[in-house]
């Protein structure tokens, strides 16, 4: 049998691709092990999955002057040595990294040991974490092709973004059930990534009254982000977190307004949506604004720019792709899809049947 370790986390974006892989992997009857953060948020996610979970010393190597950049080298250089420790217990034939600072000491370890990482990016431009590991990796895939050209040539594939198959199998019924909604009226998802955003929950809360009036209302805010004021309002749910059920909310959902995370736009994309895109962009190195503003130009989304956020713009925003759904939609179906699972997993086998 042959034996792999999936790492990466952080954010659920750096997870829910490597939760797609182990649906897939265990189909083609991998031996499967996850590192990762020790209470990082992918642990909860993996081990929901019963893949056995090895938590590492990890820390953050920041562009701009904090004083744990003074401490956290020291955190990565442990989680260093342990996955030396965790790679030769476990002895894959090949590693997969998704991302996110915790995989830098797995994929150094890895090249150490010679065992062969795959490294995913999804998106645009690299971020600073993959960009220590692709000197180290076998290959490099990306999200986007656009970011071929920002790779090493004989390391690059464009392979997209592996999405979990249960993302296409939503009821809508279900998901009106789920919030007492009716098919009365067409329904909004607001969704802020999985630790919530903030100024889109507070910018999508002072329009509610006006919204409520065209639209039924899911608004998915982030761990400790409900506001109790609009806990018993007609027409609105709003809940921290939403996993198993999130299938049957998308399904249910005629608009999604959303931050552009590359799992989120992937997300978007996939399934068809008509949406509003709102980028971190304050505090960010941008990312998010390279991947709405792609979007954008291929008119699968409308973008909105944080900078841009208030009620008036907001309101405009949704009315826009409201009276404009299906021009939204054509366009989504012209996108040429890749089954990324499929790539990435052939990928994986075929290096770690040459490291056998």
């Amino acid at each position: 049998m042959k034996k792999i370790v999936l790492t990466g986390g952080g954010t659920a974006g750096h997870v829910t691709p490597n939760m797609a892989l182990i649906e897939k992997l265990r189909e083609m009857n991998y031996e499967i092990s996850y590192i990762g953060s020790v209470d990082g948020i992918e642990k909860g996610l993996i081990e929901g999955m019963k893949v056995p979970y090895y938590g590492i010393s990890s820390g953050k190597l920041r562009r701009y002057f904090s004083w744990k950049n003074f401490s956290d080298p020291f955190r990565v250089l442990k989680g260093y040595f342990q996955s030396k420790r965790l790679l030769k217990e476990i002895n894959p034939d090949v590693v997969f990294s998704k991302g996110g600072f915790v995989a830098v000491p797995v994929v150094y370890a890895a090249k150490k040991r010679g065992i062969p990482a795959v490294i995913h990016e999804s998106d645009m431009t690299p971020g600073l974490a993959n960009k220590l590991c692709i000197k180290k990796a076998a290959k490099v895939c990306c999200n986007f092709e656009a970011t071929l050209s920002y790779l090493p040539a004989g390391k690059a594939v464009h392979t997209g973004t592996p999405l979990r198959k249960e993302l296409f199998t939503g009821s809508r019924e279900k998901g009106l059930e789920l919030n007492g909604f009716t098919n009365g009226m067409p329904v909004l998802l607001v969704i802020g990534g999985s630790t919530g955003a903030q100024r889109v929950n507070e910018a999508v809360r002072a329009v509610m009254p006006k919204l409520l009036e065209t639209f039924q209302v899911i608004h998915i805010c982030g761990k400790g982000k409900t506001d109790p004021e609009f806990d018993h309002i007609t027409g609105l749910k709003q809940y921290e977190y939403v996993s198993d059920d999130l299938k049957d909310m998308f399904a249910a959902a005629d608009i999604v307004i959303s931050r552009a995370g590359a799992n989120a736009v992937s997300e978007l994309l996939a399934l068809k949506k008509p949406n509003v895109l709102i980028p971190l962009s304050i505090g960010s190195r941008g990312d998010q604004v390279l991947n709405a503003e792609a979007f954008e130009k291929s008119g699968y989304s409308y973008l909105l720019r944080e900078e841009e956020l208030n009620e008036e713009n907001l309101l405009n925003a949704v009315r826009t792709v409201d009276n404009n759904r299906e021009k939204y939609i054509s366009a989504m179906e012209t996108a040429t899809e890749r089954d990324a699972t499929e790539i990435i997993t052939g990928m994986l086998d075929e290096l770690a049947s040459k490291n056998k």
